[in-house]
């Protein structure tokens, strides 16, 4: 009996290497007429496609101002004429939602927090907060490809 179990095991774990082994082979094709494939583009590039989701449209953004996308949570601003960014639109202060882009400024009316429309920086913090002691929005990769807004 003990004899019999050595052997099943022995078995197995022959059975087991020649499976790893064959599991790592792979047959090559000739590759060698194939063009290579360009290389993806950088999350973010500006006219790239990104094949994100489509979640507004460049003329929906005002020049100076921004739009609100609540069902990705994101704040899409263009500062100056067709530079397009993008910020997280949950306030850094309590979790409040935005609730306004003017004046230049990403407004949260929870505790008065006010953020650049350029880079997400605190312009106004909170009630209570000075600049320093609150975080800037965090940048949300967007892409512009034509006319689309693209967010992943």
């Amino acid at each position: 009996m003990i004899e019999g179990n050595a052997s099943r095991r022995a078995v197995l774990a022959a059975s087991a290497g020649a499976v790893g082994a064959l599991a790592g082979c792979e047959v090559y094709g000739d590759e060698s007429n194939q063009p290579a494939a360009p290389p993806p583009p950088p999350p973010g590039a500006s006219g790239e496609p990104g094949g994100g989701t489509v979640v507004a449209t460049t003329d929906q953004v005002d020049v100076g101002g921004g739009l609100l996308i609540g069902e990705h949570s994101i704040v899409v601003t263009q500062p100056a004429e067709g530079d397009f960014r993008a910020f997280s639109a949950i306030c850094t202060h309590q979790g409040c939602t935005i609730s306004s882009i003017s004046d230049g400024t990403i407004n949260c009316d929870c505790h008065g927090s006010r953020f650049s429309i350029e880079d997400g920086s605190v312009v106004q913090a909170a009630s209570g907060l000075s600049a320093d002691e609150q975080d800037p929005l965090p940048e949300a990769g967007i892409t512009v490809n034509g006319s689309e807004i693209q967010f992943p």
